[in-house]
């Protein structure tokens, strides 16, 4: 007989696999960031070299270079802290314009400051290939390949995501069908859970304040539960409804049961007409939503909806690449949503950080929280291979949609300031030549360097907030 396994050794080897797997989640993430953030400058240095820009540095990261080579007249490179990138494009602020007050202020001392160092990267033999000599439209497409080139990324991460690895849904197969409708808290559900009885033989009272009180039967307002109108129509669990009012529907579509719910919510009190598949026939039923009042979607009222009592079970397939489309526009608008609420979000991620308050789900997340994410999804055993990469893509494809979103906010020094600077520069050279006026040349983007720094130090503050909340009380997937 050979020796047999050491004491302990079957538990340590799925913590361990885990703790790789986590390790393995984090830095395929942290990888997958990399690429992203090279691709969003690849958009700038393509751009800026096919307009005969010169741009000397390609980095990847801040802080102290890790790697670097010269090719040609750019020096391409990798910073320690991979949480960003640029490509210095020779000439990015112009000359000061010749009418310029020369009173000296602080303000003004600041911004020659700024312009004297941009202007030392330029050499005699660069006057047509200075950034602000170029045609507006070239900056404006310079500035904007790289939030461009972070949404090619997200849309085919997601469409690889949809149409060829599969990604959670939510079925149109009928999960559970509760027997009975009982209020919401009711009093009998205890009852119930404590004495391992089934909760629709409990009476309960049926309206007013003292809704879903236990109560003896018989006793004026005493009743047993209403049955739901999903059971009384003859539904049960393992139903597909595959076509609602005729509208045929893909049981497996990433908008089906949204369209299904839709459906309940505006029939209340009105026949409502089913196709389903079971044991592989298909039926027609028709069931009546009865009247429930459900909380708004802005959650700050109430609402009259539908409810049939059915619950959804929830898969994993893959979708058709007509659905791509549709997909994108509920997550772009889902994201734009998100990056609003953030002003407000902050004084809630301010107290998860320092008070020990819970961490809003919801609320934003750093770059450490997401690669702790990663982590925490490669290591869950119940997930198959398919969806750990459904998910990780899907949270690839969410940080570049993010990227191009914040990118192009119009908002100096991120991308869309620089855009909005030429638009702006374009605007006023129309108006010029509409008043007979000379064209007043380029836009001095050295002007807003107060309000860059500013930017700059508020998001600084921000990521250095989300650090802290992400590490000391994290949004994790338990």
């Amino acid at each position: 007989m050979g020796p047999g396994p050491l004491p302990g050794s079957d538990r340590r080897r799925p913590e361990l696999s885990g703790f790789l797997l986590t390790v393995l989640g984090i830095v395929a993430f942290a990888v997958g960031l990399l690429f992203s953030i090279a691709f969003h400058e690849a958009g700038h240095f393509f751009w800026a070299r096919r307009f005969g820009m010169r741009v000397p540095q390609f980095m990847v990261g801040f802080g102290p270079t890790v790697w670097s080579r010269r090719r040609g007249e750019t020096e391409y490179g990798l910073k320690a802290v991979p949480l960003g990138g640029y490509i210095r494009i020779v000439g990015m602020i112009p000359p000061a314009e010749e009418n310029e007050s020369a009173r000296a202020t602080r303000m003004r001392s600041f911004i020659a400051e700024v312009r004297g160092q941009a202007l030392n990267d330029v050499r005699p033999e660069d006057a047509g290939r200075v950034f602000y000599a170029k045609p507006w439209w070239q900056r404006v497409v310079v500035m904007a390949a790289g939030p461009v080139h972070n949404l090619v990324l997200a849309v085919v991460f997601f469409t690889v995501t949809l149409t060829a690895v599969g990604t959670g849904v939510i079925t149109t197969q009928v999960d559970a069908v509760p027997a009975c409708v009982v209020p919401a808290g009711a009093e009998s559900i205890a009852v119930a859970d404590e004495q391992g009885t089934d909760v629709c033989g409990i009476p309960v009272v049926t309206e007013g304040a003292d809704a879903g009180q236990v109560c003896e039967a018989g006793t004026p307002g005493c009743a047993l539960p209403a049955p739901s109108p999903a059971a009384q129509a003859g539904l049960r669990p393992g139903d597909t409804i595959v076509a609602v009012d005729g509208r045929p529907l893909d049981p497996t579509a990433h908008d089906s049961w949204v369209a299904v719910q839709e459906a309940i919510r505006g029939s209340a009190g009105q026949p409502l007409d089913l196709t389903i598949e079971r044991d592989g026939e298909r039926r027609a039923l028709t069931v009546v939503p009865i009247e429930n009042t459900v909380v708004t979607d802005d959650g700050e009222g109430t609402m009259t909806a539908g409810y049939l009592g059915v619950s959804p079970v929830v898969g994993f397939a893959r979708q058709s690449l007509p659905d791509v489309p549709g997909y994108l526009g509920t997550v772009v608008v889902t994201s734009v949503e998100r990056l609003v609420e953030i002003p407000e979000r902050i004084p809630q991620l301010f107290r998860a950080a320092f008070l020990g308050e819970e961490r809003d789900e919801n609320g934003p997340i750093g770059v450490v929280g997401v690669g702790r994410i990663s982590g925490e999804v490669f290591a869950i055993q119940e997930f198959t291979g398919a969806e750990k990469v459904s998910f990780f893509l899907s949270l690839l494809a969410s940080v570049n949609l993010v990227l191009f979103l914040f990118n192009l906010l119009p908002i100096y020094p991120l991308d869309g300031g620089h855009v909005a600077g030429a638009l702006y520069e374009k605007a006023r050279s129309v108006v010029a030549r509409l008043r007979g006026r000379p064209d007043p040349g380029p836009f001095d983007i050295a002007r807003l360097m107060p309000v860059a720094y500013v930017v700059a130090g508020l998001f600084i503050g921000l990521s250095a907030l989300l650090l802290v909340a992400d590490v000391v009380n994290p949004i994790t997937l338990q």
